[in-house]
């Protein structure tokens, strides 16, 4: 380990081309070890297979690089850029999965299960090695090159020890001390997660970072080759996006570049924000997109934002997960990525959680003029990808208790550096979302709607939710019950108001930081609300949940279960990990009514309930959201409804602990659960007086002056 810290100090002191230069001559030093792997047989049949299957990984990325660096990409032909695409991801790519070191359960399988986990994390890893030779960054090309060599080393090492002065070897199967492998893998991400952060922090913050923004604006979007330009995994459903929008006429692009950029404005409008002291905006899209994002950058640009760009995550630094972050393609294999979600567990410690906040404070200081303007994030989401059901392998790494409770640690203390840097009070986003042709043969159709229902009259839902609001804030509980196979059956506590008249629970949503437009939210009480809620399917983050429960005391969640695995335990495993987030307990952070049924009847028209995202889905019946609230970071920031009264449920009992101890008071995490209306018995305010006002009963809104809600059911 001494000697690579000599490296990263030698590193430290080197700039502009003395630093390309010195990168150069590792990356060829290693690159020339590495050719040799093949034609050696020193540790053993199987291990030797599998380092010859990384040293050729390798050296194919390496290829990759110099068809970059050459410009020879740019020429390259539709087929020729598609067989190297193809190269590039077949490995992962679910048909070959089965027989790939990057499935802990074959890695398990063939190298033993001592070994299986380090070294399928390790194949995994070396695959950082694309986007790598695409952006050009030969430094996150050698690491990896490195990291290669000296776990290789170590089973070298331990083989030759074996072998008797004759050459004979006592035992072709000596291994390394397990823990000698663990420490190459930890060490690998304790020195490198400075770099690692300075690198993820200048994508945030940097439009000079513009490897993905060159591409957007440079390129012949008309040519679906530019799609390989990123190096990302691209199928027919990038291909036939990117069609798509090269036939669209030039207004409705515009339209959906304005209706995505104007919700980013109008979100620091309503927020009582200074959009204007802000430099920065962070894009996030889909492949296939570039068309309107690129209207969106001349949007931007028309109000002083210069756009960040960066990739999302694909490696032990940035994690990975199935819901992808940043700019990305099509995803190879989800499987791929649900089984290394967890590889940290192979080396989180206490040293390490501070290690990585220590490198992330270090970014932030070193971009802090940088953060003081960025203005947040932009998102497109897509949906319509075929569902996805993850198995659940022993083979694959999982955090311990104890681990798990490290990773809470760092997430709250990460959030709250970034809040520390980028105030929440001073940042917005806005979100929209579109599909993608996976969705099924009407998807120009398809695609069409949502775009209607992407710019729907907000005036029209305004005055209405107005009125849902208004009898809600006569009451202090609202009654939720499901109906036929829906079990949910919730009480919400409702926040006292001391002024009724400049004051009110719940945010009057329309189009602007969450579009489509269509509901109504507040920030419960936690103390008083109680109760189980239930849906028979929903799609949360990416993942599939059959009969999913949970129960509320006081507003935590208490209990909770689905049905996607045979033991309970499996169940519950499934939902602490990725709706719990590893947390023992959240609370309710957000009840919310959807009233967006024009989206709800066209989903239901195309057949595609089950596909539409959280953020059109949560708008088409009411929902409840376990974590923080809305108003996460931002509770001290005004914010009124157009009625002009203030919004004052924007905290709760736990939010509140920010006065004390910062800690306690945030999840870094908020997820939201929808109640579709077919499955809803009813919902009903119960106010001081004992008088119960009736807002939806059998799916329909029955409350004066919502009765335009109902159209869309009858519309089919």
């Amino acid at each position: 380990m001494a000697e690579r810290k000599e490296e990263q100090m030698e590193e430290s002191c080197l700039s502009g081309e003395d630093r390309e230069d010195w990168e150069a001559e590792r990356c060829a030093l290693a690159l020339g070890r590495i050719a040799q792997i093949p034609e050696e047989s020193v540790c053993g049949e199987a291990l030797q297979a599998y380092f010859a299957h990384m040293a050729a990984f390798v050296l194919l990325a390496d290829r990759a690089w110099r068809i970059v660096e050459s410009g020879e990409l740019r020429r390259m032909t539709l087929r020729e850029l598609e067989a190297l695409n193809r190269e590039l991801y077949g490995d992962i790519l679910p048909e070959h999965y089965g027989a790939s070191y990057a499935n802990p359960d074959y890695a398990a399988a063939c190298l033993g299960e001592t070994f299986g986990q380090m070294l399928s994390f390790l194949c995994a890893e070396l695959r950082g090695m694309i986007p790598a030779a695409f952006e050009q960054k030969r430094f996150d090309m050698v690491i990896r090159m490195e990291l290669l060599l000296e776990v290789y080393q170590a089973f070298v090492c331990a083989a030759q020890e074996n072998t008797d002065p004759n050459g004979a070897r006592g035992g072709e199967q000596a291994q390394p001390q397990p823990e000698e492998i663990r420490q190459i893998l930890y060490w690998y991400v304790s020195d490198y997660c400075e770099p690692a952060a300075l690198d993820r922090t200048a994508g945030l913050l940097c439009p000079e970072r513009d490897f993905a923004c060159r591409i957007v604006m440079e390129s012949d979007l008309s040519d679906p080759r530019y799609l390989y330009y990123y190096g990302e995994y691209v199928t027919e459903n990038e291909i036939r996006t990117a069609e798509h929008l090269a036939r669209m006429p030039e207004e409705k692009i515009r339209l959906m570049a304005d209706t995505y950029t104007e919700g980013y404005r109008i979100g620091f409008e309503a927020g009582n924000k200074d959009i204007s002291i802000k430099k920065t905006v962070n894009i996030r899209y889909a492949l296939g997109f570039e068309r309107m994002i690129r209207q969106a950058v001349m949007n931007f640009d028309r109000i002083g934002l210069r756009p960040a760009i960066y990739r999302a995550g694909a490696n032990i630094f940035q994690g990975r997960s199935v819901e992808k972050n940043g700019f990305f393609g099509a995803n190879p294999n989800r499987q791929f990525d649900y089984d290394h979600r967890e590889d940290m567990a192979l080396i989180l410690d206490k040293p390490l959680v501070e290690r990585r906040l220590e490198c992330m404070k270090n970014a932030y200081e070193r971009y802090r003029a940088e953060a003081a303007v960025f203005g947040g994030p932009a998102v497109v989401e897509i949906f319509g990808e075929k569902p996805f059901a993850p198995q659940t392998k022993e083979t694959a790494c999982r955090l311990s208790d104890r681990q798990q409770k490290l990773s809470v640690e760092y997430a709250v203390k990460a959030g709250a550096l970034q809040n520390e840097y980028i105030p929440g009070e001073e940042r917005s986003f806005t979100i929209i979302a579109f599909p993608v042709p996976d969705i099924g043969a009407r998807y120009e159709e398809i695609f069409d709607d949502i775009v209607r229902i992407n710019t729907l009259d907000y005036r029209l839902y305004q005055g209405i939710q107005q009125k849902l609001i208004d009898a809600l804030d006569t009451g202090l509980t609202v009654m939720v019950k499901g109906k036929g196979a829906n079990r949910t059956d919730m009480m919400v506590r409702l926040h006292e108001l001391q002024d009724p008249t400049a004051e009110t629970n719940f945010e009057n949503c329309v189009a602007d930081v969450n579009i489509p437009v269509g509901e109504v939210f507040t920030s419960p009480m936690l103390a008083g609300t109680a109760g189980t809620l239930h849906v028979t399917r929903v799609f949360l983050n990416g993942l599939e949940y059959r009969d999913l429960w949970l129960r509320f005391e006081d507003g935590m969640v208490a209990d909770y279960g689905c049905a996607n695995f045979p033991t309970g335990e499996e169940n519950r495993k499934y939902i602490k990990d990725n709706v719990l987030f590893h947390h023992d307990t959240l609370p309710l952070g957000e009840f919310a009514i959807g009233t967006n049924t024009t989206a709800y009847m066209a989903a239901r028209r195309y057949g595609i309930e089950d596909k539409l995202p959280i953020l059109i889905a949560e708008k088409t019946g009411p929902h409840f959201a376990v974590g923080d609230t809305c108003y996460s970071h931002a509770e001290d920031v005004r914010v009124c409804n157009p009625d002009g009264k203030e919004i004052i449920a924007k905290d709760n009992e736990v939010s509140l602990l920010r006065d004390t101890d910062v800690s306690k008071a945030y999840f870094q995490c908020h997820t939201d659960i929808t109640i579709p209306y077919d499955e809803l018995g009813e919902i009903s305010v119960l106010t001081s007086e004992g008088k119960q006002i009736f807002i939806i009963r059998d799916g329909q809104f029955v409350l004066e002056g919502c009765e335009e809600l109902n159209r869309a059911f009858r519309d089919v």
